[in-house]
């Protein structure tokens, strides 16, 4: 019979880990507002492009990608901390290749809209 979730032992682990953890979280969440305060001020300050609705594109990128990283950070904390605390290799991110991706694709709208200003 496979153990459940009720069955698998935690520990309390080193507090250096699970503070280490939360900085990574609270990394996340940094990045997530800048992600918004960027969109916000890409739609307030900067002026409209030639292309329709370019600016309104990046924005929303942005403030998108920061919806996604803030949601996915709590849940990527938590995996990590129940991995800790089971001893339990660490599990793969999706965060990171969701940001890279996000950001190049902003950035590559962001570029042809200022080409094709």
């Amino acid at each position: 019979m496979s153990p459940g979730p009720r069955d698998i032992e935690e520990s309390e682990p080193d507090y250096r880990f699970t503070l280490a953890n939360e900085r990574t979280f609270l990394a996340w969440i940094r990045t997530a507002l800048g992600l918004l305060a960027g969109g916000v001020a890409v739609h307030q300050l900067v002026a409209p492009f030639e292309v329709a609705g370019a600016r309104t594109a990046i924005a929303l990128g942005c403030v998108f990608l920061a919806v996604i990283l803030g949601g996915g950070a709590y849940f990527r904390w938590r995996s990590v901390q129940d991995a800790i605390r089971r001893d339990e290799p660490l599990p793969r991110s999706l965060l990171i290749p969701i940001l890279s991706i996000g950001t190049g694709v902003i950035a590559a709208l962001a570029s042809a809209a200022v080409v094709l200003s």
